[in-house]
């Protein structure tokens, strides 16, 4: 990915990202039954009981990472594809940059009483200047399931991700992004892209996940 994450469309993404969140958490206040939902090839934690009206969101998000975090499920992550909107680059630039984004990643995952996706990943991928960069954080997706099409979903969230550069001697920094993904069985490939301005970020960065 390239360089500048500092920039107003990541403060646009910060809050769309919260609002997916909010969004997300509220949703399990509205949830009166604890379902299981299984498809294919797919496990599902199934949370115990308990009374959620008395969590704010913050307490929600702690609950969320905690039994993520609790899990003995894992995914593997190999990145794939690094492409920079031609849209909003020269070509001069687009012709150097990288686009093969060599990497590997793993982490944690579940999926909740409602069938969403919830994750404590690690990863580190080759970025458009062909320097190592790490990133590390919890994602979240809402899931859909076509009831026709056994083990096949879709999903659509965020990430709220901490990465570092070598532009700024890998010093963390935060990096909320959106996040989608298509599967089938145990493999989906998932994506997010990177907002930016002209000749910077406005990167789609794509990568398998094996579950």
């Amino acid at each position: 990915m390239s360089s500048s994450y500092f920039h107003p469309s990541v403060l646009a993404t910060t809050l769309f990202s919260l609002a997916l969140t909010t969004s997300a958490f509220a949703s399990e206040n509205n949830t009166n039954s604890h379902q299981t939902i299984m498809t294919e090839n797919q496990q599902v934690t199934s949370n115990p009981p308990q009374s959620n009206n008395d969590e704010n969101y913050w307490e929600k998000f702690k609950r969320n990472v905690n039994q993520t975090w609790d899990n003995d499920q894992y995914n593997y992550y190999l990145p794939v594809w690094t492409w920079h909107n031609r849209f909003t680059y020269d070509k001069e630039k687009t012709d150097r940059y990288n686009e093969t984004p060599w990497g590997f990643g793993m982490g944690k995952y579940r999926y909740d009483n409602d069938g969403d996706w919830h994750s404590l990943y690690a990863m580190a991928f080759m970025d458009s200047n062909n320097r190592v960069q790490p990133i590390m954080g919890y994602g979240f997706e809402k899931m859909w399931y076509p009831s026709d099409k056994n083990g096949f979903r879709m999903g659509a969230g965020f990430t709220l991700s901490i990465t570092a550069r070598h532009e700024y001697n890998y010093i963390p920094m935060p990096l909320p992004l959106p996040l989608v993904s298509i599967g089938y069985g145990h493999l989906s490939l998932q994506a997010t892209y990177v907002p930016g301005t002209y000749n910077n970020g406005n990167v789609l960065f794509a990568w398998l996940r094996w579950q």
